[in-house]
């Protein structure tokens, strides 16, 4: 086989071939026979070469070290330590932060004006052709600094070999990962902020949609869906709470820290850190770079909002189940059955509940990975990405997913009306009843214990039964029993701050518009 005929234009990705003459298999990525298949400089970079198939192509990898090298890079070992396939979403991050690098260079004298506006120039002319499609990010780079770096070479020359100056990619990349999670708090915390807005609202028009509390899976005392809701509202509001402490917790400029130790350039790392919209630059240079709490605390963060997304999720499931009746799911966020005409399955909620597993795997993986470094940057800590992003893809999903899901359900009022009334959920009330008329609690708890077993046997409900049964239990019940069970009396009389009376509901759901209207993005 020529090596002409080999060398067909494959440069998109890595793959793996077979070699007809020889039978080796060849992980290729390979250039065009045109384009030369010398050593040599590629946009100012080192060349690696692979001469992993029978007829010896050598295969350009662009990357960011190489001088003290004397032997080619291992394809797989080279395939294995590169980040570029995930690391790209890095993209605008790298190119914000070496703009702020190259800004503070020239400030400080270690590069003119003119080397500082070509590499700005370049930078935004990268950004730009990625954006249009005119730029692809390849696996020909070992990640998305060497990329950019790669294509500022190209562009403007001996400008751009200077960018990297008082720099090390362990701070580079620390640094990247700080803007990337800082965004994503943003975007995350906006979604959540929906969701409480949905709740409200919704909280709002269910004052007197009177349900079923329960405990132990078990009906226990009624409340409204008002006030159930409200418990969500709190949970997503701590969750809240938490990305603001996160962003602020992290919101420091690790850039200038270098490999662990500093460096001798005289940098301004305050006004890099101002640049870059920090609060001020990180006071140790080998925490610098080593540090991924925030990825940890944001993991965590991630798997409570998840957390919180499956219980309400198991909580819908079951009423929307034919046993409890209590909702009706939108259409949009059901599915049907390939074999069962009559079902609409919740499986949006489902996929919520099934993706809380997967997040907790992310943080779970990361407090492993990082259990046994010792300082400062190591290897290991490439692990940190893929889990991060996939964790912060999938609560975005499922915040927005969710949120849709509960605005569009259609709560069936009377349903779980009846269902409180049937559950004896007002036999606490009927105990109250008998204390307000100076029966001692416990006797008047072993009174409606008895009451309630001759209820299930006669399968009546509590205000079924006539003031003759009622006196058969206890001489002290009149007729004005029947109003102290309603269920509507059940819950006005629970005016306490926090309980589901419409007086204490409006008082905090006045409390929560205000915190609402108070607090908008994090950075407000």
């Amino acid at each position: 086989m020529k090596k002409e005929e080999f060398c067909s234009f494959l440069l998109k990705a890595p793959q793996i071939e077979r070699c007809k003459s020889g039978g080796f298999v060849v992980l290729s990525f390979l250039i065009e026979p045109e384009a030369g298949l010398t050593g040599g400089s590629f946009g100012g970079l080192q060349k690696k070469t692979c001469r992993t198939w029978c007829g010896g192509t050598e295969v350009n990898m662009a990357q960011l070290w190489g001088g003290r090298f004397t032997k080619e890079t291992d394809r797989l070992a080279y395939q294995f330590n590169a980040s570029i396939h995930f690391d790209q979403r890095f993209l605008e991050e790298d190119i914000q932060g070496s703009i702020a690098h190259a800004t503070m260079l020239a400030k400080q004298g270690i590069l003119t004006d003119q080397e500082k506006d070509a590499i700005v120039d370049g930078l935004t002319g990268i950004r730009e052709d990625v954006a249009a499609g005119k730029l692809a990010v390849t696996d020909e780079y070992e990640d998305v600094h060497s990329f950019v770096e790669a294509n500022l070479i190209d562009r403007i020359g001996d400008a751009g070999k200077k960018l990297h100056t008082g720099r090390s990619r362990n701070d580079q990349v620390a640094l990247d990962m700080k803007l990337y999670v800082r965004k994503e708090i943003l975007e995350i915390d906006g979604y959540i902020r929906e969701l409480l807005e949905t709740l409200l609202s919704l909280m709002e028009e269910n004052l007197d949609t009177i349900m079923p509390g329960f405990t132990h899976m078990q009906k226990a005392q009624p409340t409204t869906l008002a006030h159930h809701l409200g418990a969500y509202f709190e949970m997503f509001k701590r969750d809240r709470l938490r990305m603001k402490d996160i962003y602020h917790r992290m919101n420091t400029c690790p850039l200038g820290a270098g490999a662990l130790a500093g460096t001798t350039y005289p940098l301004d790392r305050e006004y890099t850190a101002k640049l870059l919209g920090f609060d001020g630059p990180t006071l140790n240079s080998m925490d610098s770079v080593s540090d991924r709490d925030y990825c940890i605390e944001l993991l965590s963060a991630l798997s409570t909002v998840m957390m919180h997304l499956s219980r309400f999720s198991e909580e819908i499931i079951t009423w929307n189940s034919n046993e409890y009746g209590f909702v009706e799911i939108d259409d949009a966020y059901s599915t049907g059955s390939s074999i069962m005409p009559q079902k609409k399955n919740p499986d949006i909620a489902e996929l919520v509940r099934g993706k809380t597993g997967r997040v907790y795997g992310a943080l779970m993986g990361l407090l492993t990975t990082m259990k046994g470094i010792p300082l400062a940057y190591n290897k290991d800590m490439q692990e940190d990405k893929e889990g991060t992003f996939d964790a912060i893809d999938t609560v975005k999903s499922c915040l927005i997913l969710f949120n849709g899901m509960v605005k569009t359900m259609r709560f069936r009022k009377e349903t779980m009306e009846r269902s409180a009334a049937g559950g004896f959920t007002n036999a606490t009330d009927a105990a109250d009843y008998l204390v307000e008329k100076g029966v001692p609690f416990r006797d008047a708890h072993g009174v409606i214990g008895r009451l309630v077993l001759y209820c299930i046997e006669r399968g009546k409900s509590i205000g079924e039964l006539s003031i003759e049964e009622f006196k058969s239990f206890s001489p002290v019940f009149e007729a004005d029993v029947y109003d102290a069970v309603s269920m509507k009396t059940c819950v006005e009389k629970r005016l306490t701050l926090g309980a589901p009376g419409r007086q204490a509901m409006e008082q905090v759901i006045a409390i929560n518009r205000k915190y609402l209207q108070e607090n908008g993005r994090i950075t407000e």
